[in-house]
């Protein structure tokens, strides 16, 4: 009978890094501020986690820095279209003010 082997992984580590990238990629919607969030908090967990069992360091790590990264574009997108909301506004109040 053959050995039976089974592989020790870390699923949270995984679930960040794959939650990290797909929040990185959709940070210009909104939706990646959510989805690194959610990518963080489980990359923090996984990341204690191979600090006990010495598994899936690097897929932690990485679920960290990209939703962390995922959470600042997000933020800075969302205050982007805040300010460029706000300018189209005063232009459009200028506007009418100006015609007959």
């Amino acid at each position: 009978m053959p050995p039976h082997h089974t592989a020790s992984t870390n699923g949270l580590a995984g679930a960040a890094m794959l939650l990290g990238v797909i929040g990185l990629s959709t940070s210009v919607f909104f939706i990646g501020g959510l989805s690194g969030g959610i990518g963080l908090i489980l990359g923090i967990i996984a990341l204690t986690t191979a600090k006990r069992t010495g598994i899936g360091r690097g897929k932690a790590l990485t679920g960290v820095v990209t939703s962390a990264i995922a959470i600042v574009v997000s933020a800075l997108v969302a205050v982007f279209f805040v300010w460029y909301a706000d300018k189209t506004q005063e232009c459009a109040r200028r506007g009418l003010r100006d015609s007959p």
